[in-house]
C-alpha cells in the first residue's frame, strides 16, 4: 500500500536557528553575473534566514543562485534563478556554509519514508549495497507502480526519453499504453525520438530497419529524412499527425491525449522536425517548466537529457495545499556508467534501474496492468 514521505521541516524554534544572523544579501551590478560569494543551490530543500524568518523557495534546482524578492503581497520570497538570468539590481544572497552559521540551512535529510527499510539494517559491512547489474529490481518495479499510480490521479509524471524506444514495435506499443491511461503528463526528449517514431508510425521503420524484424529495407536510409521532409511541409508535428491521421506511436497519442512535448534540438540534428528547439538554453528553459511542478520523473536512455534534468530538478515539490512531498526521480540504462553519472553529480535522490529500457517499459505496461 502506497503511502507518501512525510516531510520533517526544521524546528526553527530551537538553536541553531534562533541565534543565526539574517543572510548577507548583494545587488547583482551587471545583468547576468552573480556577485561574489553568491551561495549556490542544490537539489535539497534550502531555508534562507530574512528579515528574522525562514523562507523556502517554492520551486528550486542544482546551481542556481537565490534572490530575494517580494511575492504580488509585497511578502518577501525567495526565487531560485540561473546566474545567466541574474538581472541587475537582483538581491543574492551570499555565504558558502550550510548550517545556518550565514542564515542558509540546507535541509538534506527532510523526509521519513515509510517505504524505505534501509535504516533497519546495522550491519557495517554487506553485499551489494550499490546499483549494478546483479541488483534485484523487483522491490523497486514494485514501488514504482506504487507511485505512478497515485501520480497519475495526484501528480504530474514526466519521461525524459531516448531514441531507443523508437526501434522496437513492443515498447513504443508499450509507451503509447502508458500515454493513453494517463500515465504520462509531459515528455522531454530529442529530435531523433519523435523523427524514429514518427518513422515508425507512417513507414513502420526506424533508421530504414523494420521496428520488428530488423530488416533493413531498400533505400530505408531515406526514411527518416523522407518524414522529416514531411513534417516540415505539414508546418508542425501535430499537423502531420492530423494530416495523416495516425493512431500509432508515442508522439501520436502524445498529440492525440494533450501531452506536451519538449524536444531539445542537437548539433547532430537532422532537419530538424519543426518544434524542436534548437537554442540549448531556450530549450533548458523549457525543460525546467515542465519538470517544475513535476511529482514523478523517469529518464530513461539518454545520459546528456537525464543529468541536465537532474540538475534542474528539486528533491521536492508544493503540493496544492502547501504541503511538502518528495519529487521521485528515476534513471533507467543498461550501461551502469550512465545511471550512476547521476549520482556523481549529486542528485542522490535517484533510483537506478539497470535495464534495456525497451524491456523495461514493456515491464511497467505489463506490471500496470496495461498489456
Amino acid at each position: 500500500m502506497f503511502k507518501m514521505p512525510v516531510y520533517r521541516a526544521p524546528d526553527f524554534s530551537r538553536e541553531p536557528f534562533t541565534s543565526a544572523p539574517n543572510a548577507t544579501l548583494a545587488p547583482v551590478e551587471a545583468d547576468g553575473v552573480a556577485p561574489e560569494g553568491f551561495h549556490s543551490t542544490s537539489v535539497f530543500p534550502e531555508y534562507v534566514k530574512v528579515d528574522g524568518s525562514w523562507l523556502l523557495a517554492r520551486h528550486s534546482r542544482m546551481d542556481a543562485s537565490i534572490v530575494v524578492g517580494r511575492d504580488e503581497t509585497g511578502a518577501r520570497e525567495l526565487r531560485i534563478v540561473e546566474n545567466r538570468n541574474l538581472r541587475a539590481g537582483d538581491l543574492v544572497v551570499l555565504g558558502r556554509t550550510e548550517n545556518a552559521e550565514q542564515g542558509i540551512y540546507v535541509h538534506a535529510d527532510c523526509f521519513d519514508d515509510p517505504c524505505d527499510e534501509a535504516s533497519d539494517a546495522h550491519d557495517k559491512f554487506a553485499f551489494r549495497q550499490g546499483r549494478s547489474r546483479e541488483t534485484s529490481f523487483a522491490r523497486d518495479y514494485d514501488r514504482l507502480y506504487e507511485r505512478m499510480r497515485y501520480d497519475r490521479d495526484h501528480g504530474k509524471i514526466v519521461w525524459v526519453m531516448g531514441p531507443a524506444f523508437a526501434f522496437d514495435a513492443d515498447a513504443r506499443h508499450a509507451m503509447q499504453l502508458l500515454i493513453e491511461n494517463g500515465f504520462v503528463d509531459g515528455i522531454m526528449a530529442g529530435n531523433a525520438l519523435a523523427t524514429h517514431d514518427l518513422e515508425a508510425a507512417t513507414l513502420h521503420t526506424a533508421l530504414g530497419q523494420d521496428i520488428y524484424t530488423q530488416q533493413s529495407q531498400p533505400n530505408g536510409h531515406y526514411n527518416h529524412l523522407e518524414v522529416i521532409n514531411r513534417v516540415r511541409r505539414a508546418g508542425s508535428i501535430e499537423a502531420f499527425v492530423r494530416d495523416q491521421d495516425l493512431d500509432d506511436g508515442i508522439i501520436a497519442s502524445s498529440v492525440r491525449c494533450g501531452v506536451p512535448l519538449v524536444l531539445a534540438g542537437s548539433i547532430r540534428d537532422d532537419g530538424p522536425l519543426p518544434g524542436v528547439l534548437g537554442d540549448a538554453y531556450a530549450a533548458q528553459s523549457a525543460m525546467r517548466d515542465m519538470v517544475s511542478d513535476a511529482t514523478t520523473i523517469i529518464c530513461m536512455a539518454t545520459m546528456l537529457h537525464t543529468i541536465a534534468t537532474g540538475n534542474m530538478t528539486p528533491s521536492y515539490t508544493f503540493c496544492d495545499d502547501g504541503s511538502i512531498r518528495p519529487v521521485f526521480f528515476y534513471t533507467v540504462d543498461i550501461s551502469e556508467f550512465v545511471t550512476n553519472k547521476l549520482l556523481d553529480r549529486g542528485s542522490v535522490s535517484a533510483t537506478s534501474f539497470i535495464a534495456n529500457v525497451q524491456n523495461f517499459i514493456v515491464i511497467v505496461a505489463k506490471g500496470l496492468g496495461l498489456m
